[in-house]
């Protein structure tokens, strides 16, 4: 096992369902306007919708001297959404441990053959992975609204997602996402897990009293960029607004809780998507992609 050299090894673990929250705790903490937007809390979050067990045994964690520095989320068996401590990504010997164990089926992080990888675009890792033979793959748009200034009311009525309306979210969601197996039972774990306590699901309603578009959102705390984690707009009901108006509904809730930014990322072919959130009042910031290794 590699020693750094302050002579404290880097240690790597899959955490227990109970340690889910400490792992947030530390991702919280690495949020940061102007900073490349990566892994947050609310990933994790909406993780939940598969159990506590499900959501921790997708969680990698490294340490060094008792302090969580690097944390990776498996999305899929041949993914892993990384990130790193902000003042860690320059760090050599954590970006070398991590390009090991990322190569290294025996690791418990990624299994053999073609494998892909999201990582900070500020951190070492990126050169790292590529020197090691990795190649860059799909790309993302991150995009972010201030919300310094007030945000505007949305002309539609959005109610937060309680008991009640499970249904009509599981609805609308399943609606815009095609191969989404969301479910009522699957949404309640989620929302009884204790990451949820920073989150608000809102669906919208249009005149006739229909669901039609569903937002959940994160809250890192206040001072900290917030995550929209999923929007989506029935695919009967596109093309009047209600993706922007709900997208508002996220923010100005956002904005409630505290938060100074609300942030999105999206492949960047889906260009459809990216107008939408533009149209809300979201800036493009930065570039994101996928690093690949080939089987």
């Amino acid at each position: 096992m590699p020693v750094s050299d302050r002579g404290v090894a880097i240690t790597i673990e899959r955490p227990e369902p109970a340690e889910l929250v400490a792992a947030a705790d530390a991702l919280a903490g690495w949020q940061q306007d102007g900073l490349p937007m990566q892994l947050h809390p609310g990933d994790l979050g909406w993780f939940g919708r598969f159990g506590a067990a499900a959501t921790a045994a997708a969680v990698r964690t490294w340490s060094r001297d008792g302090r969580i520095v690097a944390l990776g989320l498996l999305d899929g068996a041949d993914l892993v959404r990384m990130t790193i401590a902000p003042d860690l990504r320059s760090d050599e010997e954590l970006a070398a441990r991590l390009v090991a164990d990322l190569g290294d089926p025996a690791a418990g992080v990624l299994p053999a053959g073609s494998v892909s990888v999201e990582a900070p675009m500020d951190a070492l890792l990126q050169d790292a992975l590529l020197a090691a033979g990795w190649l860059a793959d799909e790309e993302w748009t991150p995009l972010r609204r201030d919300l310094g200034a007030p945000v505007e009311v949305p002309d539609l009525r959005v109610e937060v997602v309680g008991a009640e309306l499970i249904d009509a979210r599981v609805e609308v969601h399943r609606g815009a996402f095609t191969r989404s197996t969301l479910t009522a039972a699957a949404w309640q774990a989620m929302a009884a897990a204790p990451l949820y306590a920073d989150a608000r699901c809102l669906v919208g309603f249009d005149e006739r009293g229909t669901a039609v578009a569903g937002i959940t959102v994160w809250s890192a705390g206040a001072g900290r960029p917030g995550l929209i984690e999923p929007m989506g707009v029935h695919r009967d009901h596109r093309r009047h607004g209600y993706g922007r108006a709900i997208c508002a509904a996220g923010a100005l809730e956002l904005r409630r809780m505290g938060a100074s930014s609300v942030v999105v990322a999206t492949p960047s072919a889906n260009v459809g998507g990216i107008a939408a959130y533009r149209s809300a009042g979201f800036a493009p910031f930065g570039a994101s992609r996928d690093l690949r290794r080939p089987a």
